[in-house]
C-alpha cells in the first residue's frame, strides 16, 4: 500500500501558522518589555540625566551577540534592538539628534538612533555642535575625524570639553570595515563598558613624529597629526586609558565610548 504523498499547500500553511504563533508570542514580549521600561522612567531607581545609555545598550548588543546562533543575520539581530532601544528612548523623552547636511551620514544616525527618531540638519559640524549646546537635541552625529579633514572639518579641534562629550563610535556592529563612520558627541558622559576607548585631542609646542606621540600615548592609535612648525596637534584612540588615569602631557579628553563590534565581511 502506498503512502499518501504530502501535501505541500498543507505543509506551507503549517510552517505559515508556526510563524504567526511566534510573531504573536514576541508582540507579547515587546509589550511587556514596554511596560518595564516604563515603570523604570518612572522608578525613583533610574539615574538622573538623559535616557540615552550607549554603555548599556552596547553591554546588551554583545550579550546577545555572543549567544547568537543559526541562520538569521547578526547584523540583523543588531538593527532589530536598534529599534527597541530606540522605541525605548522615545517612550521616555522627546529624543532628537542634529547632524551636517550629509545623506550618508543621515543615513548612519538613523540606523543607529533608529528611522522613528527626529534627525535635524545643519549646514556643517560646527552648527551642529553649537545647537547641541543650545540643547536643540539631545546628541549629535558628526563625520568620524579623517586625515584629509579641513580645518573647518576638523571639528575635534574646536570641541569644548569637558561640556561636550564623544559617547559612540558609529556603525557599533559592522560585516568588515564600514564605508563611513561616526562620533556621537552628547552634553554628558557614557556609561562605561567591559570595552571602551578614549579620545584624546593632544597639542604640543614644536615638532613631534607619530613615533614620538606613540612614547607618550602607549596603545594609542593616532588618527590624525598636524604641524605647523611651531606645535603639533593630534588626536588619538586609546584602549590603554583607564578612567581617572592620568593624561599625557598636552592631552584633553574628548570623551569615552564602547568599542565597535566587527563581524567577517559579508559573503
Amino acid at each position: 500500500m502506498s503512502e499518501t504523498p504530502p501535501d505541500p499547500a498543507a505543509a506551507l500553511a503549517a510552517l505559515r501558522a508556526e510563524i504567526d504563533t511566534l510573531d504573536e508570542s514576541l508582540h507579547g514580549l515587546l509589550i511587556r518589555r514596554a511596560e518595564v521600561v516604563q515603570r523604570l522612567a518612572s522608578s525613583a531607581a533610574k539615574p538622573a540625566g538623559t535616557t540615552l545609555r550607549p554603555g548599556r545598550e552596547a553591554r546588551i548588543l554583545r550579550r546577545l551577540l555572543a549567544a547568537h546562533h543559526g541562520p538569521m543575520p547578526r547584523a540583523t539581530l543588531v538593527q532589530l534592538w536598534r529599534e527597541i532601544f530606540a522605541g525605548s528612548v522615545a517612550q521616555q523623552s522627546a529624543f532628537s539628534v542634529v547632524l551636517p547636511n550629509d545623506p550618508a551620514l543621515a543615513r548612519i544616525a538613523a540606523a543607529h538612533f533608529g528611522v522613528a527618531t527626529p534627525l535635524r540638519l545643519h549646514p556643517s559640524p560646527g552648527r551642529a555642535l553649537s545647537a547641541l549646546m543650545g540643547r536643540e537635541a539631545a546628541a549629535a552625529v558628526l563625520p568620524w575625524p579623517r586625515e584629509s579633514d579641513t580645518e573647518e572639518e576638523a571639528w575635534w579641534w574646536h570641541f569644548d570639553a569637558p561640556h561636550l562629550q564623544v559617547i559612540a563610535r558609529l556603525p557599533f556592529f559592522h560585516q568588515g570595515e564600514p564605508p563611513l563612520e561616526a562620533a556621537v558627541v552628547a552634553l554628558y558622559p557614557t556609561d562605561p563598558t567591559e570595552h571602551d576607548a578614549a579620545l584624546l585631542r593632544i597639542e604640543l609646542p614644536g615638532t613631534h613624529d607619530r613615533s614620538a606621540l606613540a612614547t607618550r600615548c602607549p596603545g594609542g592609535r593616532i588618527i590624525m597629526l598636524r604641524r605647523d612648525g611651531t606645535r603639533t596637534r593630534a588626536l588619538v584612540e586609546t584602549e590603554a586609558l583607564p578612567p581617572g588615569a592620568p593624561l599625557p602631557e598636552g592631552a584633553a579628553l574628548l570623551g569615552r565610548y564602547a568599542i565597535p563590534e566587527r563581524g567577517a565581511p559579508a559573503a
